[in-house]
């Protein structure tokens, strides 16, 4: 496979910011093309979608939906099939179940081919759980073909976890209870807000809610077994996720320690504003399409340690920007194993310190 192509899959919430990061940096990536599926031909996203060609991405779609695309004056390059077939690596970034669906009826068709599949966290069984800087170092060259980037919220909880919880590789936790309290929805979606805070249902017996046991499985890849649970709640606003995190651990520590190990964590920012508003304005004017790609924003007013061993905070999830990271780190290390790392280094300028 000669040339380097990366094909998404979906133009929403992560796959419009993702086509656009691939596009503005292949060439430090060594991506040659960036294609992306749109599925319906659709005026109200033909802005985007042209914005998109603008910036080097080519468009596809399927053969049946070809006419309705030339109609409102946009021109698929490629069919869905030819987009795969053509493609070194897949990034699905559809709506929950698609994923699943889309690996059946062509993904598994293509694996002579294509060298990887990505799904993102709603696609829970679709492969390996991944997250940047987490378990990077359980992927098998060759045998993790399908992989499932975990989703942002259980990106945030599992960087929590491992930067206050892991020291130096041993499990320091005795355990880990969190409250996701999510936003209602993305500033770009106007369907699915809700009038007031809504509690969420605990459907998992023993982790509560997804979010703690996806990140119980991730880090059973590293060989953890770790104590997890928590809990989620929507609120009406649209700026970001917050975190609300009590870690129990063995070893006594003090605020300061805390967060010198935050401080030490690049994929980790502080700050000291208590609000989200603030939080996703510093993303809007500073980030890539808006995007902090920090994993987690710790409000450094918000920690506590009590008893000596009881660690508690808040911290923002930033809007999606982790799951894009741990989408281009994945896409890198399928096409370049060896050198990934130091590939995705072009995106640091997106890493902040201080928030």
């Amino acid at each position: 496979m000669s040339r380097k192509i990366v094909h998404v899959v979906g133009t929403g919430t992560i796959g419009e910011p993702l086509i656009g990061l691939l596009c503005d940096f292949k060439d430090n990536l060594g991506i040659d093309e960036v294609t992306f599926h749109k599925n319906s031909p659709h005026t109200t996203d033909r802005s985007k979608v042209r914005n998109l060609i603008k910036r080097g991405a080519r468009l596809t779609t399927q053969d049946e939906k070809i006419d309705g695309f030339n109609n409102i004056g946009l021109k698929p390059e490629f069919s869905t099939t030819e987009a795969i077939d053509r493609a070194s690596v897949v990034i699905d970034c559809t709506p929950s179940g698609v994923g699943h669906k889309n690996k059946i009826n062509y993904y598994e068709k293509y694996l002579h081919n294509t060298l990887g599949f990505v799904a993102q966290g709603s696609e829970f069984g679709f492969g390996k759980m991944y997250a940047r800087g987490v378990n990077d170092s359980t992927l098998v060259q060759g045998e993790d073909r399908f992989v499932q980037v975990v989703s942002c919220n259980t990106h945030n909880l599992s960087t929590i976890v491992q930067t206050l919880a892991i020291d130096d590789g041993d499990d320091n936790l005795i355990e880990g209870r969190f409250n996701l309290i999510r936003r209602s929805n993305d500033v770009s979606q106007s369907n699915n807000f809700v009038p007031s805070p809504q509690v969420g249902s605990h459907k998992d017996p023993d982790y509560g809610t997804h979010h703690a046991r996806d990140a119980a499985l991730l880090f059973k890849t590293l060989g953890y077994n770790l104590n997890f649970f928590s809990s989620a709640m929507i609120v009406n606003t649209q700026y970001m996720h917050i975190l609300h995190f009590h870690l129990k651990v063995k070893n006594e520590t003090t605020i300061q320690k805390i967060i010198a190990k935050l401080e030490a964590n690049d994929r980790i920012a502080i700050t000291d504003k208590i609000n989200a508003n603030e939080v996703f304005s510093f993303g809007r004017d500073h980030g890539h399409f808006g995007r902090i790609l920090n994993q987690a924003v710790v409000s450094i007013p918000s920690l506590n340690v009590r008893n000596g061993n009881e660690i508690t905070g808040f911290c923002f999830t930033p809007q999606d920007g982790n799951s894009l990271l741990s989408s281009i780190s994945i896409a890198e290390w399928f096409l370049y194993p060896h050198s990934y790392e130091d590939k995705i280094q072009c995106l640091k300028p997106f890493f902040y310190d201080e928030v």
